[in-house]
């Protein structure tokens, strides 16, 4: 299985992780850690050594109660960082954003991923996606994340949701002329959901696989894993690894964690002890 990346594309035979790098002031774990170009080069070349397949540059928070930024504000963050990183790694960047424009111009500086919220609700982004070839992930969420949880869906609703919203919108991605292989998708744990419903929707992840889509989950420290465990964002890397190695079994491909070294070290260890069967 391969995912279709501008001129060139990544394998996932294997599971691959996705190291975070957020260059924003206020995301839930690391806000302000990366503002810095220099400083997001470094911590990007760490996640490189570490075994990252992906380094995801984000320069909006999303983080449930976040407000969006100006275009301008975006693209002054992210920007340069990928530039740096575009000419110092050998290795795929992704673009976590929205907006079309931020997109374009992110593509531009070194980006060849695009991976949006909102799953192309911009108009705009499907010309991107279509003209530069640039692989997308397609993530759902219920509202905004201003006031997606206000009204989360549930347990008993929550993979129906899921799995209608993401047939509509790669359907639709497909009838655009974007590949199918393009396309990665994302159930969107923690965007709009409940508690029991984050739990449920990772337990049942295989359900997704009839959309026939790579399938990345970003479970890293999410609000989930505390209520679970009773433990603050600093110490939720056990649950997060635990959340990972389950979404790899029910059928995950792609890992997007602030935590490279330790997902790719217990992923290792679940797909060997897995082949050796």
């Amino acid at each position: 299985m391969n995912w279709s990346i501008r001129d060139n594309f990544i394998s996932l035979e294997n599971p691959l992780v996705m190291g975070i790098l957020n260059v924003t002031p206020d995301s839930f774990y690391d806000g302000g850690k990366n503002i810095n170009p220099g400083i997001a080069l470094e911590s990007a070349v760490q996640m490189a050594k570490d075994g990252a397949g992906i380094i995801d540059v984000g320069g909006e928070s999303s983080r449930p109660g976040s407000k969006p930024v100006e275009i301008s504000e975006e693209l002054h963050r992210v920007i340069p960082v990928i530039s740096k990183i575009s000419s110092s790694i050998k290795l795929p960047i992704a673009i976590d954003t929205y907006k079309a424009e931020v997109a374009k111009e992110a593509i531009r500086a070194g980006a060849s991923i695009v991976n949006d919220i909102s799953a192309m609700a911009d108009p705009e982004m499907f010309s991107v996606i279509k003209e530069s070839r640039v692989g997308v992930i397609l993530m759902h969420k219920h509202g905004e994340p201003s006031t997606m949880q206000n009204a989360p869906l549930d347990k008993g609703d929550v993979l129906e949701n899921v799995i209608d919203f993401l047939k509509k919108r790669t359907a639709e991605a497909i009838n655009f002329g974007i590949k199918e292989e393009q396309i990665v998708i994302d159930p969107g744990i923690g965007f709009g959901k409940t508690f029991s419903a984050n739990e449920f929707l990772i337990n049942n992840l295989d359900k997704l696989n009839v959309l026939g889509f790579p399938m990345l989950i970003g479970a890293s420290r999410k609000k989930f894993i505390g209520d679970l465990t009773g433990k603050k964002t600093d110490d939720r890397l056990a649950g997060s690894l635990a959340a990972h190695i389950i979404s790899y079994l029910r059928g995950a491909k792609i890992f997007r964690t602030h935590d490279v070294k330790e997902t790719t070290d217990a992923l290792k260890v679940v797909q060997g002890i897995l082949l050796n069967d």
